[in-house]
This record gives C-alpha cells, sequence and structure tokens, in this order.
C-alpha cells in the first residue's frame, strides 16, 4: 500500500481548500493510505473524512519547536512513501526533507524546495489560456510528478457530516415558515469585510422576505449582534455552531453571503448557493466561489490601490476603504434573484 503524507499548516480556509486534493488523490491511488497533517484548531474539518487514514496535529502555540521536532520523529517512523507539501513556509519545507519519504514534492518558493524530489512553480495568478485558475487547481498541480492529468478536471472541497450535527441544523430549520438566508459578515481581517452598514442594510432588505441565520465564530459574537439587533427575522448563531454546523446551515440555503473568507471555502464544500463580496482582494488570487450556483460582487470602481496585499489588512492603508464602501447594496441583493 502507497502511504502518501499531505501537509497543510495554514489557516482553516485553507485546510477546507485542501480536502479538494485528499479528493483527487483519493480517486487516482483507490489503495493508497492518506494521512493528513495540519495545525491545531482546524481539524474539524477532517473528523469525519471516511478518505483520510490519520490527522496528524502540530500544537503551534505551545512549544511550537519541540512539538516541531517530535511531530518529525512521528513524520519517520510512518515511514511513507509520498509527502506532498502544500504549505509555503520554512516548518512544512523541514517537515517535508526530513520525513525519510522517497519522494517529497512541494512548491517552488518554499525556502527549503532544493531539497524536494519534485518542486512545481507556483503562481498568482495562476492563468491558462487567458482563465483564472482556482487555488484547488494550483494546489492539483502538485501531483503531476505523479500522474499525467493533473489539474484536468477540478475536485471540489468536500465536508463530511456525521448523525448529531445533521440532527442539529434539521431542528432549528425544520419549523421555519420562510426560506432562509445564511450570511457570514465578519473576518480576521478589516479589509475582507464589507462595510457594517452595509450588511445592516442588506439584511434589512431580506428580512421581509427569508429568515436570516448570520455565523461566525465566538469572537464574531458581539460585532454580529450589532448588526443583527434591530433587524427582524435574524438569529445569530454565532459561537453557537462549529465550522461543519455551520457548512451544513449553509447547505440548503436560499443563498449565503460571505466575505473573501473561510466561510467562502466552507459554502463551496457544500455546493451552497453563493454571494462573496471581495473587498480589498480580487478574483485573480485564486479563491473565488466554486458553487455551482455563485456569483463574486466587487466595486465597479478603478482603484489603483486594489489589491492591496494579497491578504487582508488590519485597515485601509489609503484610509478610505473605497473598495468596500462603493460597492452597491443592489448588486449584493440581486443576486438572491
Amino acid at each position: 500500500m502507497n502511504k502518501i503524507l499531505i501537509i497543510q499548516t495554514a489557516f482553516i480556509g485553507d485546510v477546507i481548500l485542501a480536502t479538494s486534493l485528499i479528493e483527487e488523490v483519493a480517486k487516482k491511488f483507490p489503495n493508497s493510505s492518506i494521512d493528513f497533517l495540519l495545525r491545531n484548531g482546524n481539524q474539524s474539518i477532517l473528523k469525519e473524512n471516511p478518505l483520510v487514514n490519520k490527522v496528524i496535529i502540530w500544537n503551534k502555540n505551545k512549544n511550537k519547536n519541540l512539538n516541531l521536532f517530535k511531530i518529525i520523529l512521528k513524520l519517520r517512523k510512518e515511514k511513507y512513501d509520498t509527502v506532498i507539501n502544500i504549505q509555503r513556509f520554512f516548518n512544512s519545507g523541514l517537515m517535508t526533507v526530513l520525513s525519510g519519504a522517497k519522494v517529497k514534492i512541494g512548491f517552488h518558493n518554499n525556502p527549503l524546495s532544493f531539497f524536494f524530489t519534485h518542486k512545481i512553480e507556483h503562481k498568482i495568478p495562476f492563468i491558462i489560456d487567458g482563465k483564472t485558475q482556482h487555488e484547488v487547481q494550483r494546489n492539483s498541480l502538485l501531483l503531476s510528478p505523479l500522474i499525467s492529468d493533473a489539474n484536468s478536471n477540478i475536485y471540489k472541497p468536500k465536508i463530511y457530516f456525521n448523525k448529531n450535527e445533521n440532527l442539529k441544523i434539521q431542528k432549528i430549520v425544520k419549523d421555519l415558515t420562510k426560506k432562509y438566508i445564511v450570511l457570514a459578515p465578519s473576518s480576521v481581517w478589516y479589509t475582507k469585510q464589507w462595510h457594517k452598514d452595509k450588511w445592516i442594510e442588506l439584511m434589512g432588505m431580506l428580512s421581509c422576505d427569508f429568515n436570516l441565520f448570520c455565523i461566525g465564530g465566538p469572537d464574531d459574537k458581539e460585532y454580529i449582534d450589532s448588526i443583527c439587533k434591530d433587524i427582524d427575522n435574524t438569529t445569530n448563531f454565532a459561537g453557537m455552531l462549529s465550522l461543519t454546523e455551520s457548512a451544513l446551515l449553509m447547505k440548503n440555503a436560499a443563498r449565503v453571503f460571505v466575505n473573501d473568507s473561510a466561510p467562502l471555502h466552507l459554502a463551496s464544500s457544500v455546493d451552497a448557493k453563493t454571494t462573496a463580496i471581495f473587498c480589498s482582494t480580487i478574483k485573480d488570487f485564486g479563491y473565488f466561489p466554486l458553487s455551482t450556483d455563485s456569483a463574486l460582487v466587487e466595486t465597479q470602481k478603478k482603484l489603483e490601490c486594489r489589491p492591496c496585499g494579497l491578504h487582508g489588512k488590519a485597515s485601509c492603508p489609503k484610509v478610505h476603504f473605497d473598495c468596500s464602501n462603493t460597492i452597491e447594496i443592489e448588486a449584493v441583493f440581486r443576486t438572491v434573484q
């Protein structure tokens, strides 16, 4: 049996997108055993995944270097045939190099890539025949040393659920007299977050015809409370639902509204009807929605400062935040229809 390890130690959204690579590896190598290495806190995404044999957790928040050394020793004992490293930083490169695997694959801009047996060019934007490719297609290129048709198909991210999660969401929606919409108005990064007043106005327009469910983490509760406190037919589930439960709630929603953030990738993982609002970031980075029914709304104003970086920022470098403030509410609202 071929033992394969996939490494992605970045943020939760990156792990959600990496589930597409799990799907592809399992399809192309049906007799393989797949393990996945991630940072502590992100493991809930894979807890029900039947394609993953073992989840290896690296605790980066406490005794980071000691735990890194322990992880490397663990990897060597596993005797992997192949390590596929999605992450582009030194520590994941060190894990890959010292894993003892026969085949070590990663992106060329990992600082230790010269020790890999195969290094793949990482491009942002990644464009083929004039069309922007998604991050999942960029990750799929890591399989090109192993198969001839890597990146020939899009394997969407996929999350699996258990019975209790299904029952919890069924209980929430079973007595509704209206269809419901899910909204995720917060983001870790300020410049990825559509302006608060815009969310309030949009939700006011939607609340007449739909039940509105807001989602987010425990740290988002106070902020989301301030948005939906005076809006009818609205419930704030921030901090009350797990990531997987949030994804399940999205699955059968009439529409999902998200920023360019982790909830966007949750929506893609269940093929939810999605409207993604992009402020400081752009589609060409490759993190756009993958759902069958999806829309991306952004400012129509030409801004020399946009994008201001690959990731979000804590504040607008130009102060005006026009990449958010000039997105028309009506353009977002129309995507419901």
